[in-house]
């Protein structure tokens, strides 16, 4: 007789972490053929984006021009199921994160290490948004522009 495995359920991740770690390594296996594809980058996102509810649907496709209008040469792509920007390196410069994906009270817009956004000893690296007015549109291009710079 062989040893029998039963599956636990784990309590250290929720549903959508799990979820989250699935779709990254999809997109870990399409990496290669979009890694240099701006075109199939787009569509990821502009499909992630259009799955969203609203407001993150809304807010989503605005950050999404933002970051084409003041960054250009970032590769679009998704990071865990999140619209994601690239550098030239393959290197997540910033992202979006939905409230809807962990159930949050607010949507954020995040950097990640790759950007050139460090202020002294001390920086923000994610902000929450409850809602884009121009405001808060002209914050986010400033900061893009200082990702890429």
């Amino acid at each position: 007789m062989s040893p029998k495995t039963t599956a636990k359920k784990s309590n250290i991740w929720s549903d959508e972490e799990k979820a989250a770690m699935r779709a990254r390594a999809k997109e870990a296996k399409a990496e290669a053929r979009m890694s240099k594809n701006k075109e199939e980058g787009e569509k990821a996102i502009l499909a992630t984006i259009a799955k969203m509810p609203e407001p993150d649907r809304s807010m989503g496709k605005r950050l999404h021009e933002i970051v084409k209008a003041n960054a250009p040469m970032l590769m679009p792509r998704t990071w865990y199921g999140m619209p994601a920007y690239t550098n030239a390196e393959g290197k997540v410069v910033c992202f979006f994160k939905a409230a809807s994906k962990f159930n949050m009270r607010y949507a954020s817009f995040g950097f990640q290490e790759a950007a050139n956004i460090d202020d002294g000893n001390m920086w923000a690296d994610d902000f929450a948004i409850v809602k884009l007015t121009p405001v808060e549109e002209k914050i986010i291009a400033a900061l893009v522009k200082k990702a890429v710079s």
